[in-house]
Protein backbone atom coordinates (compact mmCIF):
# COMPACT_ATOMS: atom_id res chain seq x y z
CA UNK A 1 0.00 0.00 0.00
CA UNK A 2 1.69 3.29 -0.90
CA UNK A 3 0.40 6.54 0.17
CA UNK A 4 -0.30 9.38 -2.57
CA UNK A 5 -1.74 12.35 -1.20
CA UNK A 6 -3.54 11.06 1.60
CA UNK A 7 -0.38 11.49 4.14
CA UNK A 8 -1.21 14.40 6.61
CA UNK A 9 1.95 15.94 6.92
CA UNK A 10 2.06 16.15 3.13
CA UNK A 11 -0.16 19.61 2.77
CA UNK A 12 -2.64 20.29 1.03
CA UNK A 13 -0.44 20.53 -2.61
CA UNK A 14 -2.51 20.05 -5.67
CA UNK A 15 0.32 18.57 -7.89
CA UNK A 16 0.15 14.92 -8.29
CA UNK A 17 1.91 12.80 -5.87
CA UNK A 18 3.09 9.54 -6.60
CA UNK A 19 5.45 6.66 -4.75
CA UNK A 20 8.61 5.39 -6.66
CA UNK A 21 10.41 3.15 -4.79
CA UNK A 22 11.72 5.10 -1.47
CA UNK A 23 11.02 8.49 -3.65
CA UNK A 24 8.08 10.61 -3.24
CA UNK A 25 7.87 12.73 -6.61
CA UNK A 26 5.35 15.78 -6.66
CA UNK A 27 5.40 17.75 -9.95
CA UNK A 28 9.07 18.03 -10.30
CA UNK A 29 10.05 18.00 -6.52
CA UNK A 30 11.91 14.43 -6.08
CA UNK A 31 11.85 13.49 -2.08
CA UNK A 32 13.62 10.86 -0.44
CA UNK A 33 10.50 9.45 2.05
CA UNK A 34 7.45 11.66 2.24
CA UNK A 35 6.90 15.08 1.36
CA UNK A 36 7.24 17.35 4.49
CA UNK A 37 5.07 20.25 5.10
CA UNK A 38 4.96 22.73 8.17
CA UNK A 39 7.84 21.67 10.63
CA UNK A 40 7.67 18.28 9.60
CA UNK A 41 11.20 16.38 8.68
CA UNK A 42 12.40 15.75 5.02
CA UNK A 43 14.53 15.38 2.79
CA UNK A 44 14.39 16.61 -1.14
CA UNK A 45 16.90 16.16 -4.01
CA UNK A 46 17.34 19.64 -5.64
CA UNK A 47 19.56 19.78 -8.62
CA UNK A 48 22.22 22.12 -6.74
CA UNK A 49 22.22 19.60 -3.44
CA UNK A 50 20.06 17.27 -0.68
CA UNK A 51 18.32 20.05 1.03
CA UNK A 52 17.45 19.24 4.44
CA UNK A 53 13.79 20.55 5.80
CA UNK A 54 11.63 20.71 8.74
CA UNK A 55 12.68 22.21 12.48
CA UNK A 56 14.67 19.85 13.53
CA UNK A 57 17.33 19.99 10.41
CA UNK A 58 18.00 22.76 7.85
CA UNK A 59 20.61 23.07 5.30
CA UNK A 60 22.05 22.28 1.71
CA UNK A 61 24.41 19.89 0.99
CA UNK A 62 25.48 20.46 -2.35
CA UNK A 63 26.02 17.44 -4.60
CA UNK A 64 29.84 18.27 -5.80
CA UNK A 65 30.65 17.93 -1.79
CA UNK A 66 28.52 14.51 -1.09
CA UNK A 67 30.75 11.48 -1.34
CA UNK A 68 27.61 8.97 -0.57
CA UNK A 69 23.97 9.16 0.06
CA UNK A 70 22.33 6.36 1.65
CA UNK A 71 19.49 5.69 3.85
CA UNK A 72 18.80 3.33 6.93
CA UNK A 73 15.45 2.24 9.10
CA UNK A 74 13.56 1.55 5.85
CA UNK A 75 11.03 -0.87 6.88
CA UNK A 76 10.46 -3.82 4.65
CA UNK A 77 7.30 -5.07 3.26
CA UNK A 78 5.46 -8.06 5.05
CA UNK A 79 2.45 -9.66 6.35
CA UNK A 80 2.65 -8.74 9.66
CA UNK A 81 2.73 -4.68 8.56
CA UNK A 82 -0.01 -5.63 6.48
CA UNK A 83 -2.13 -6.93 9.47
CA UNK A 84 -0.94 -4.17 11.73
CA UNK A 85 -1.66 -1.23 9.13
CA UNK A 86 -5.37 -3.14 9.10
CA UNK A 87 -5.80 -3.45 12.87
CA UNK A 88 -4.28 0.23 13.65
CA UNK A 89 -7.39 1.42 10.62
CA UNK A 90 -9.84 -1.14 12.63
CA UNK A 91 -9.40 0.77 15.73
CA UNK A 92 -9.01 4.47 14.54
CA UNK A 93 -12.08 3.79 12.62
CA UNK A 94 -14.02 2.10 16.42
CA UNK A 95 -12.30 5.20 18.26
CA UNK A 96 -13.52 7.56 15.81
CA UNK A 97 -17.28 6.48 15.55
CA UNK A 98 -17.26 5.83 19.67
CA UNK A 99 -15.52 9.39 20.40
CA UNK A 100 -17.38 11.38 18.04
CA UNK A 101 -17.93 14.60 20.18
CA UNK A 102 -14.71 14.33 22.37
CA UNK A 103 -11.08 15.06 21.92
CA UNK A 104 -10.87 12.05 19.10
CA UNK A 105 -8.27 9.71 18.60
CA UNK A 106 -4.82 11.11 17.67
CA UNK A 107 -2.74 9.25 14.92
CA UNK A 108 0.88 8.50 16.01
CA UNK A 109 3.20 9.82 13.48
CA UNK A 110 4.34 7.64 10.53
CA UNK A 111 8.02 5.91 11.29
CA UNK A 112 10.98 8.04 10.47
CA UNK A 113 13.89 7.00 7.94
CA UNK A 114 17.31 8.10 8.16
CA UNK A 115 19.18 9.42 5.20
CA UNK A 116 22.96 9.80 5.61
CA UNK A 117 24.67 12.14 3.42
CA UNK A 118 28.66 12.35 3.45
CA UNK A 119 30.53 15.20 2.97
CA UNK A 120 33.94 15.93 3.66
CA UNK A 121 32.98 17.62 6.86
CA UNK A 122 31.76 13.98 8.35
CA UNK A 123 28.19 12.51 7.83
CA UNK A 124 25.46 13.76 8.38
CA UNK A 125 22.25 11.87 9.21
CA UNK A 126 18.56 13.38 8.11
CA UNK A 127 15.28 12.01 8.82
CA UNK A 128 12.32 11.94 7.28
CA UNK A 129 8.82 10.35 6.98
CA UNK A 130 7.72 6.68 5.65
CA UNK A 131 5.05 7.29 3.24
CA UNK A 132 4.42 3.39 2.73
CA UNK A 133 2.16 2.24 5.30
CA UNK A 134 3.09 -0.95 5.02
CA UNK A 135 6.96 -0.99 4.02
CA UNK A 136 8.62 -0.99 0.80
CA UNK A 137 8.95 -3.74 -1.11
CA UNK A 138 12.95 -5.56 -0.86
CA UNK A 139 12.96 -5.08 -4.82
CA UNK A 140 12.36 -1.04 -4.56
CA UNK A 141 14.60 -0.88 -1.75
CA UNK A 142 17.54 -1.90 -3.00
CA UNK A 143 17.04 -0.13 -6.70
CA UNK A 144 16.29 2.84 -4.47
CA UNK A 145 19.53 2.19 -2.35
CA UNK A 146 21.06 1.76 -6.08
CA UNK A 147 19.86 5.07 -7.48
CA UNK A 148 20.70 7.17 -4.48
CA UNK A 149 24.25 5.85 -4.87
CA UNK A 150 24.21 6.47 -9.02
CA UNK A 151 23.21 10.18 -7.86
CA UNK A 152 26.71 10.45 -6.27
CA UNK A 153 28.83 9.32 -9.11
CA UNK A 154 29.42 13.11 -10.68
CA UNK A 155 27.52 15.96 -12.14
CA UNK A 156 26.69 14.85 -15.07
CA UNK A 157 25.09 11.55 -14.06
CA UNK A 158 23.55 13.21 -10.79
CA UNK A 159 21.55 16.08 -13.32
CA UNK A 160 20.54 13.34 -15.91
CA UNK A 161 19.09 10.85 -13.58
CA UNK A 162 17.21 13.68 -11.23
CA UNK A 163 16.32 15.55 -14.39
CA UNK A 164 14.47 11.92 -15.49
CA UNK A 165 13.13 11.78 -12.08
CA UNK A 166 11.64 15.53 -12.56
CA UNK A 167 10.64 15.09 -15.79
CA UNK A 168 8.34 11.93 -15.40
CA UNK A 169 6.66 13.54 -12.14
CA UNK A 170 5.65 16.67 -14.22
CA UNK A 171 4.25 14.58 -16.77
CA UNK A 172 2.43 12.02 -14.54
CA UNK A 173 -1.31 12.69 -14.01
CA UNK A 174 -2.26 9.41 -11.94
CA UNK A 175 -1.92 7.43 -8.45
CA UNK A 176 1.33 5.55 -7.49
CA UNK A 177 2.15 3.15 -10.08
CA UNK A 178 1.88 -0.67 -9.44
CA UNK A 179 5.09 -2.55 -8.30
CA UNK A 180 5.82 -4.04 -11.73
CA UNK A 181 6.08 0.14 -12.75
CA UNK A 182 7.62 1.49 -10.25
CA UNK A 183 10.34 -1.16 -10.71
CA UNK A 184 10.88 -0.73 -14.20
CA UNK A 185 10.94 3.04 -13.53
CA UNK A 186 13.56 2.75 -11.00
CA UNK A 187 15.93 0.27 -13.58
CA UNK A 188 15.14 2.70 -15.96
CA UNK A 189 16.54 6.36 -14.00
CA UNK A 190 19.89 3.28 -12.87
CA UNK A 191 20.46 3.52 -16.74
Amino acid sequence: MYATAAVPFAGGSEQPMAMVGLFWIAGGDVYVGAKPSGSAPGVRLAPEGVVALGDDQSGLYLWADVRALTVADVPEKSLMRRIDSVRHTALDTLLTLVVQNGPGYVDEAPPLITVRVETPSGTHALSAFVAAAVGYPPAEIELSRALLSRLTEGEATMATTLAAMSDWGRSWEGKSPRPAEREALLRKWLG
